[in-house]
């Protein structure tokens, strides 16, 4: 297979603990949906349906797919601020240098929201708890408290 950035032949390599095809001149990559997901996994830990929409506003991409030649799509990844390619027969994707590493922040921030917002919620839950138990006097006394 052939970089879709500077047509140099991708070798195996090892990168966040992935077997991928690497381009050793860009340090691009090409990854599988399944390798996608993985390289997702290493920061992100509740599971695929915590995660949201992965393509966003697809449009032509001027890249073709390093396996079937076909011209890719490029795609907003989960309505974040990062362009990818992915082949529309459903090849792969194309990380072009670094988007690993950006692709590893994103998740681990989405983590840290979604857990944030998970607290927020049960104790918001824990506290109309406690107002629903009192009575009606406890209840405006602790208004005034």
């Amino acid at each position: 297979m052939k970089c879709p950035n500077d047509d140099t032949e991708l070798a195996a390599a090892k990168r966040d603990g992935l077997d991928v095809e690497a381009c050793p001149r860009c340090n691009g990559m090409w990854l599988s949906r399944p390798e996608l997901e993985q390289l997702e996994d290493e920061a992100f830990h509740l599971g695929d349906d915590e995660k949201g929409t992965l393509m966003a506003d697809p449009e032509p991409s001027s890249r073709a797919c390093p396996q079937c030649g076909k011209p890719m799509q490029s795609f907003q990844y989960r309505f974040y601020d990062l362009q990818l390619d992915y082949c529309e027969d459903g090849h792969g994707f194309w990380l072009d240098a670094g988007e690993d590493r950006r692709v590893l922040e994103l998740m681990k921030e989405e983590e840290a929201r979604l857990r944030r917002s998970r607290t927020a919620e049960q104790t918001w839950a824990s506290h109309l708890q406690h107002l629903r138990s009192h009575s009606i006097i406890e209840k405006v006394r602790d208004l005034f408290r």
